[in-house]
């Protein structure tokens, strides 16, 4: 009986040291490649391509040669068939942008924080009034940048072939005319070993 007891908690303490995990840093830029759904990789060469392009298009150095415009960046829409974090790539492209120097920007998506604290200082009567911000003071962007993330997806025995296309625009929000487009395409394929792998 004692042979089973110390067989038991051997066969158990192997066990138990089979499943342990270890978790390491790995470089961020490094190419990932788990599988064929998008990925930091992608993000990254997405965000570089588009802030690139955008940059380095000449009527855009015109705008910025000496001016700093103001933007709102448009969240990232996801026409894929997958899960994407587009606010993600939305917060990547805006962060290369604004600290290239180029341009400034409004964020969109704290408007309704900023309305409820202006209202808060103007109407509350608990802050000094000639420190509340006043309504209607900020300043309107100029132009606004929106794009779309797409995908094919093609699958034929054991491979599967992913193609993403990421397309951005910027419009001048008083003309309505495109200053800028690019788009930026990527292809993945995954095949599955014999044994399923």
């Amino acid at each position: 009986m004692k042979h089973f007891k110390l067989i038991f908690v051997l066969a158990a303490v192997i066990g138990l040291s089979a499943c342990q995990s270890k978790v390491q840093y790995g470089d961020a830029s490094e190419v990932e490649t788990v599988n064929e759904n998008f990925g930091s990789t992608d993000l990254q060469a997405i965000s570089a391509k588009m802030v690139d392009s955008m940059l380095t298009f000449p009527p855009v150095m015109m705008l910025t040669q000496n001016d700093r415009p103001i933007i709102f960046v448009d969240s990232i829409k996801n026409k894929t068939s997958e899960h994407i974090d587009t606010e993600s790539v939305t917060d990547s492209i805006s962060n290369k942008l604004l600290r290239s120097g180029k341009f400034r920007f409004i964020d969109m998506t704290r408007v309704e924080s900023v309305r409820k604290q202006l209202d808060y200082q103007n109407n509350s009567g608990m802050v000094d009034p000639t420190t509340a911000i006043q309504f209607g003071r900020q300043i309107g962007a100029q132009y606004m940048l929106y794009g779309n993330l797409s995908s094919i997806v093609k699958q034929e025995g054991s491979t599967t072939d992913v193609y993403y296309k990421m397309t951005m625009r910027l419009m001048d929000l008083e003309t309505g005319l495109i200053e800028w487009s690019d788009e930026k395409e990527i292809r993945k394929a995954k095949t599955r070993s014999f044994l399923g792998l």
